[in-house]
């Protein structure tokens, strides 16, 4: 599996790293030759074995030079050795039969769940059933019977005709073969000495596959077996491949018996893109969000698909933006987000303007300095509203933050201006209309002010200067007229 992960083609995306490598996107050209004789008349049971060494990625059996391949060799030599058999029955449903007791004799030893590759079978003998069937119907064609194969939801198994009846072959008993029937055996003397049953199984939904489609399982095994492993990048280059392997074969529904598609055999294209989708939102999950946008820059030309490529960028470009924000870095976050807008759909690219235009807004209020600063973000708020990136609600909490954060930076100490600030939020209430938080607002600047009218006409007062203190308490009363504090300290200097 290293080995198809080491075709992989660099990315050639905008500030891809030197050295960084995208998982093979184009098939190999062995899975486009084996696709075209779908075209060129079929599969033979020599094309099928090849194309299962193939699948199961035993390379060196299939590319091999000066003579025919290691792998292919002992299934050369196990099919001459089967049909000069002596005892080779000549019916095609004991020929059948007498095949299966073959394959036990001689390859198939040690049922192992997940082993589906046809090499590891002729080094071990361990198998399951997807790679049991595969040899199972490469040593039935190479006999000239008709054999198709069967999968459920979780098992796959032959199939063969005879007869006007099918046969199932449950290749991985030795007395599989049409389970249901009680098969007996007997000495020499025709004495019976016993019998096996192998019950048939009641499968609730199962569904023919072509030959090619029940080989293709071996690819699907191992890609199961590699996203499990969370091997995704290696999965990839499987899957394309396989798509590829699938392009031209017959469906499905054209298998003699199979009235619709096989339930549980997805197709292969879709079954393509899941893969390469898997892989995006491994990388999305394990935070490599610029990677993600790169694979898609990478992969989407070649495997279109509009609705998932923007669901797919759409949330890498988020969570890109939202860790830049999170750590303070709101401008690269706006960087980042125009860099990427020729990738984003305009609907998608509004929706981070907006969330992005929100947070740039709430952190100018929160770092106001100056009353001309405060201007500024009131203006932009305006502008956000008008280009609708923030709802009326969003601009009035905003504007109401801004309006509170300026005029505590106007009085802060130790200035204590608490008359700018009375102004500014007169001015904005003015501006943008009434509002119970900056009239609450006011009320308090307004206290304060007439507290320190009253404070300075004590301090007058204490020092006996009688004249000064009139001054304030008389000034003070001119901005507030009704102020009980204040009428109780003019009553007091009457």
């Amino acid at each position: 599996m290293l080995s198809l992960l080491g075709t992989g083609i660099a990315a050639q995306t905008k500030g891809a790293r030197i050295g960084e490598v995208f998982p093979r996107i184009e098939p190999e050209p062995k899975a486009v030759e084996y696709a075209q004789k779908a075209i060129n008349g079929g599969y033979s049971w020599i094309n099928l074995a090849e194309i299962s060494l193939w699948a199961s990625d035993a390379a060196s059996a299939i590319n091999a030079k000066g003579g025919r391949p290691a792998y292919m060799e002992q299934i050369f030599a196990a099919v001459k050795e089967l049909r000069s058999t002596p005892e080779l029955p000549q019916a095609e449903r004991e020929r059948a039969d007498f095949i299966l007791s073959f394959l036990h004799q001689n390859f198939l030893k040690t049922y192992s769940r997940n082993q589906t590759r046809i090499d590891t079978l002729l080094n071990t003998g361990s198998y399951n059933c997807v790679s049991s069937a595969v040899l199972y119907m490469i040593f039935a064609m190479s006999l000239d019977l008709d054999v198709s194969g069967v999968m459920t939801k979780d098992h796959a198994f032959a199939l063969v005709y005879s007869g006007g009846e099918s046969i199932d072959v449950e290749t991985t008993n030795p007395w599989g073969f049409d389970p249901g029937n009680r098969r007996e055996f007997h000495d020499q003397f025709g004495k019976l000495t016993g019998f096996a049953y192998v019950p048939s199984r009641n499968y609730r939904d199962r569904a023919l596959i072509s030959p090619i489609e029940l080989v293709s399982l071996i690819l699907s095994n191992r890609i199961s077996e590699l996203e499990s492993g969370r091997r995704f990048a290696e999965a990839v280059p499987l899957a394309v491949d396989r798509a590829a392997l699938l392009a031209y074969s017959p469906k499905t529904n054209g298998i003699r018996g199979a009235d619709s598609p096989a339930p549980f055999f997805e197709d292969p294209r879709r079954d393509m893109m899941n893969r390469i989708f898997n892989y995006g939102a491994f990388l999305l999950n394990t935070g490599k969000e610029e990677d993600c946008l790169r694979w898609a820059a990478f992969a989407a030309p070649r495997y279109p698909d509009d609705t998932r490529w923007q669901e797919f960028t759409m949330a890498a470009a988020n969570n890109r933006i939202q860790k830049l924000v999170e750590s303070g870095q709101i401008s690269m976050a706006r960087e980042f987000l125009v860099w990427q807008k020729a990738s984003i759909s305009p609907a998608n690219y509004t929706t981070l303007d907006s969330l992005l235009t929100d947070t740039e807004l709430a952190h100018s209020a929160s770092t106001i300095l100056d009353g001309d600063e405060g201007d500024r973000v009131l203006a932009a708020i305006e502008q956000a509203k008008r280009s609708k990136l923030i709802n009326d609600k969003r601009a009035a909490e905003l504007i109401t933050f801004t309006v509170q954060k300026t005029a505590a930076i106007l009085s802060a100490a130790p200035r204590r201006n608490w008359l700018a600030s009375i102004d500014y939020i007169e001015k904005a209430i003015a501006r943008f209309g009434p509002n119970q938080d900056l009239e609450h607002s006011l009320r308090n600047y307004q206290t304060n002010r007439a507290k320190d009218f009253h404070n300075r006409f004590a301090a007058a007062w204490n020092t006996k200067n009688y004249q000064e203190a009139e001054r304030i308490i008389t000034e003070g009363l001119s901005e507030f007229p009704n102020n009980k504090l204040l009428l109780a300290d003019k009553k007091f200097l009457e």
